[in-house]
């Protein structure tokens, strides 16, 4: 038995190509992420590595 190929609804985020700069910074660079529906996702990384400005842009902060 296969799992079906989850649809663009069936995603809880569905991300592309987000970008940020603050000044001549690039801090974001071209983040992709997919989160199906009722899945479990961490962001991890090192301090200053833009964890919490992809985080606010993906909500519209």
């Amino acid at each position: 038995m296969s799992a079906a190929t989850p649809t663009t609804g069936d995603y809880a985020i569905d991300v592309h190509n987000l970008n940020k700069h603050f000044g001549n910074k690039h801090v974001v660079n071209d983040v992709s992420l997919r989160v199906g529906r009722g899945e479990i996702f961490g962001f991890l990384g090192p301090n200053g590595s833009g964890k919490t400005t992809s985080i606010r842009l993906m909500c519209g902060l």
